[in-house]
């Protein structure tokens, strides 16, 4: 109950006791009130703390990230580079063996290449042998082809008119009565020539024997030529 001394209120021990707890409650509030801010401002330190610290983490998280990126972004470089480089020593090794092998290309003459075979050259066909009876005319025929070939000038007619005269047309005929027979060097053949004469006069190409008919009447028209003028101008005894 409430009651008064020397006009103020008195507070009966109950009261008293209620404004004791009352104190106390509001010195527990009071305190509380006051480790509450102080709680906060802790908190608040170890949260500022704990986030400056994790910002520090996270930026050496993101320190780290850009070091390591940069680091890969050196390595590849450095890869980059290490590829060129043995892309470069690759072609500048490939550059010299093409040119050591131009160069020997040129330096080296090339195996001389073996000269074609020649064919066989074809034998020379032998010439053709004029085919001449074997009788006065053939005689007279082949001789005056050698004639001609020597250039000893001579005719058909004037050889054979003479030879009728001289032997009759005997390639074997001899006189052994005239002034030559006498004097040892008888006339012989189709021409009637002295060894002597038939040896100075010989054609070359023809037989050395004085009673082949070609060789007589070749020897024999030489002769005239040398003489006479050709076999042609002797009407006689020549």
């Amino acid at each position: 109950m409430r009651s008064t001394v020397s006009g103020h209120t008195a507070l009966s021990k109950a009261h008293k006791f209620s404004a004791a707890g009352l104190v106390t409650v509001a010195g527990a509030a009071a305190l509380t009130f006051a480790l509450v801010p102080q709680a906060s401002a802790a908190d608040a330190h170890s949260m500022s703390v704990k986030t400056v610290s994790l910002s520090a983490q996270e930026f050496g998280v993101t320190q780290d990230g850009e070091l390591a990126k940069a680091a890969d972004d050196a390595a590849g470089q450095a890869q980059v580079k290490a590829a060129a480089a043995v892309k470069a020593e690759a072609k500048a090794k490939a550059d010299a063996e093409r040119a050591s092998r131009s160069t020997e290309r040129k330096t080296l003459k090339p195996a001389a290449k073996p000269a074609p075979a020649k064919p066989a050259a074809k034998a020379a066909a032998a010439p053709v042998k004029k085919a001449y009876a074997d009788n006065l005319d053939g005689w007279i025929s082949e001789s005056l082809d050698i004639l001609r070939a020597k250039g000893i000038p001579a005719s058909y007619d004037g050889i054979k008119r003479n030879i009728m005269r001289e032997s009759t047309g005997n390639p074997q005929a001899i006189n052994d009565w005239d002034v030559n027979a006498v004097n040892g060097v008888p006339s012989k053949g189709l021409l009637q020539i002295i060894d002597p004469t038939f040896k100075a006069y010989h054609v070359e190409g023809t037989s050395w024997n004085i009673y082949d008919p070609v060789a007589n009447i070749t020897a024999s028209c030489n002769y005239a030529a040398d003489k006479y003028g050709s076999m042609d101008n002797v009407n006689s005894a020549y």
